[in-house]
Formats: structure tokens, C-alpha cells, sequence
């Protein structure tokens, strides 16, 4: 087939993954607009904006730039150069050597328990660190007349007896600091650190001083919990719907593995579970959901061509046709958020951190935990 066909096809396949993906996490992001309130609501307006964007970046922008690439001489005279002509040494080695990946699933969830189990005990050894936004505190914000530098009012603090302070610029002479609750002493030094940073010539203004009440910050934690636990079911009846009970129940399980697993090592780090890290656990949740749906779309693309072969090892031919797309996708992802956690502040580091760890996690289960939990169920399933 020419280019600009093979082109179209390409397009007309992945389209059925793509918004299966994408309304999975579309789904998550509306329930916690509708069900949760504060800074969770505005995750989820930020989540809905953020993957809208993708869908129409992937299925609208990138088909026009690859459809004009397509239509250029140059790409029909260098095949090889341009990546057209091969599928890819990495997946051309997998089908090669054929690994037999699914012959014992139950191997594969062995070590998915014990992953799940050391990073959940965290949970029971540590406790779960709430940050200020689930347990009240106090929020204090400045307006200075000199250029504000979040990083160094941080340490400032820090140095002052303030090591959890949130710190935040609003602006360019604008200046936020949320912590936990504060005597009227003790936000008189965090005033007076902050007006010391701007020198004898600044001049600091304080502008709002309120108190976040732990009713308040109980009934935020409340509200998130209750919108991911109704999400994750959303997710699993789309999922069954557009699929089966069985893939459907498959990806929801690897999905709260993952969560598991992430705020069990949060725990185990002592790391609060915040805004900024409630922002990354919602990025996770997407990523999870998108590699799951892409190996379960083309299991059902597989079985619609052979019904008679066994589960097993349709599902290790579709893993071995899409990892080396998800290996892509995560190896850029990565780049990125290494460098945040190693150059980023202190808030943009938990953010990254969490990340690569979800990273890692969704990607591995996607493979070794969605998929051996489809083949469990299906055999059981012709067992009854």
C-alpha cells in the first residue's frame, strides 16, 4: 500500500484506543469537578483541559503534519530514514525471539502482590503524611514592593522553624505561605522573615491572613477520596462496556494497584500527600488507564482476526506489538521529569518524583498485571 493509505489505515486503527484512553481519564477528571471541592475540583477542571488538548493534538494537529509529510517526495525516495519502512528493530526482536510471557500469568501477579503488599504496608509501618490543604493550617499572603523569589523564601523559613511551609509566588511582587496552624507569635516571625528578605529598601504588606479550619481540610480529604472511589467504577463500566466485564476489571485492578503502590511509597518516604502530589496521582491514573486500554485494544484487534487462539498467547502477541510504544512514550516522559526532580524547587521535585514512580508502576502493570489478571479471570471463566 502507498504511504498516504497505510497512513490512513494507521490513523482509523488507533482511533478506537485513543478515545477509549482518553474518555476513561475524561470521566475521572468530570467526577472530581462534580464530587470534589477546593484544589481537587480544580485538578480535575486542569486534568479534562489538559487531555481535550491531547485528543485533539493526536487526532486532529499530528494527522494534518503527518499527512503532509506523507505527500512530500522526499519521504517515498528515504523510507529508511524517515522510519516508514520497518516496524522497528526493538519490536522486530521481540517477534523474533517470541518470548513466552504469558505462559505462567500467575507468576507475574506473584510479584505484583509482593510489590503491593511492601508498599501498602508503609501505609499501616508509617501512616499517610496529610498535607495542609486535608488538615487545616493557615494561609498568610504578602505583597511586597520588591521581585519575590519563592526558592529563597523557603529556605528562609525553613532556617526559621518552618520546614513544611508551602511557598508561592502570585505574581511578581506577590508572595503566598501556607502552613500548618500557627500561634499569632509564630505568624508574626514568619511575617518578619519575609520582610527580611526584602532589605531596609522593601516594604512588606500583609494583604490576607486566614485560618483553614481541620473541618475544612477532613471534609476536602473526604470528598477526594469519595470522587476517586466513584471514578475508579466509572472507569470499570466504560471499560466493560466498551470492551469486556473482563478487560474492563483487568485495567480497574491495575489502576489501583498503582495507586496503591504510589502512596504506599509516599508513605514510606514520609512524603505529605498534597495538592501537588493528588495532581500527580490523577496524572498516573491516566497514564495507567492509556496503556491498558492500547494492549487490550489490540488484544480485541487480534481476536476479531483468530478466535480459536487461546488467550494466552493472543495477549503475549499484543504486548509484543505495543511495547515498544509504550517504551517510547515513557523513555520521553522520563527525560522530562528527571530533570524537574533534579532541577526543579521543592514542590516540583515531589511532583516529578511522584511521576516516575507512577511511571515505572503503570507501565509494568499494564503489561504484567492487567494483562495475567484478563487471562486468570478468562480461565476461570471456562472453568464454571
Amino acid at each position: 500500500p502507498s504511504t498516504r493509505s497505510a497512513l490512513t489505515a494507521g490513523f482509523r486503527n488507533a482511533f478506537s484506543a485513543i478515545a477509549d484512553s482518553n474518555v476513561t481519564t475524561l470521566i475521572a477528571a468530570g467526577l472530581l469537578f462534580l464530587l470534589a471541592s477546593g484544589p481537587v475540583r480544580g485538578f480535575g477542571v486542569t486534568l479534562g483541559i489538559g487531555v481535550l488538548a491531547s485528543m485533539i493534538s493526536a487526532l486532529v494537529v499530528t494527522r494534518v503534519l503527518a499527512d503532509f509529510a506523507a505527500s512530500r517526495p522526499w519521504v517515498h525516495r528515504r523510507p529508511r530514514i524517515t522510519g516508514l519502512a520497518t516496524t522497528g528493530r526493538v519490536r522486530d526482536a521481540l517477534v523474533r525471539r517470541s518470548p513466552r510471557l504469558m505462559r505462567r500469568p500467575r507468576r507475574w501477579l506473584a510479584v505484583s502482590a509482593v510489590v503491593l503488599v511492601l508498599a501498602a504496608s508503609g501505609i499501616a509501618v508509617r501512616g499517610l503524611q496529610w498535607g495542609i490543604e486535608f488538615t487545616g493550617g493557615r494561609l498568610i499572603a504578602y505583597e511586597t514592593t520588591w521581585a519575590v523569589d519563592p526558592e529563597r523564601a523557603r529556605g528562609a523559613l525553613a532556617d526559621a522553624g518552618f520546614p513544611h511551609a508551602l511557598v508561592q509566588s502570585a505574581g511578581d511582587t506577590g508572595l503566598t505561605v501556607r502552613t500548618e496552624e500557627l500561634t499569632d507569635a509564630q505568624a508574626d516571625t514568619v511575617t518578619r522573615t519575609i520582610g527580611a528578605l526584602g532589605g531596609d529598601s522593601g516594604d512588606t504588606s500583609k494583604v490576607r491572613d486566614e485560618l483553614i479550619g481541620p473541618s475544612l481540610g477532613e471534609e476536602l480529604r473526604r470528598n477526594a477520596l469519595i470522587a476517586l472511589a466513584v471514578a475508579l467504577g466509572a472507569q470499570l463500566l466504560y471499560l466493560a462496556a466498551r470492551f469486556r466485564w473482563l478487560f474492563g476489571t483487568a485495567a480497574v485492578a491495575a489502576l489501583a494497584h498503582d495507586v496503591l503502590i504510589l502512596v504506599g511509597v509516599f508513605a514510606w518516604l514520609g512524603k505529605p500527600l498534597d495538592g501537588v502530589f493528588l495532581a500527580a496521582l490523577l496524572t498516573v491514573i491516566g497514564y495507567s488507564v492509556n496503556d491498558s486500554v492500547v494492549v487490550f485494544d489490540r488484544i480485541r484487534e487480534l481476536l476479531r482476526r483468530d478466535r480459536k487462539t487461546p488467550l494466552s498467547h493472543v495477549t503475549e502477541q499484543a504486548i509484543l506489538q505495543t511495547v515498544p510504544r509504550t517504551v517510547n512514550t515513557g523513555m520521553g516522559a522520563v527525560l522530562i521529569l528527571a530533570s524537574l526532580a533534579v532541577l526543579a524547587e521543592d514542590s516540583l521535585t515531589d511532583f516529578a518524583l511522584a511521576l516516575l514512580i507512577g511511571l515505572a508502576v503503570g507501565t509494568y502493570s499494564s503489561v504484567f498485571t492487567a494483562a495475567p489478571v484478563a487471562i486468570e479471570l478468562h480461565g476461570r471463566r471456562r472453568a464454571r
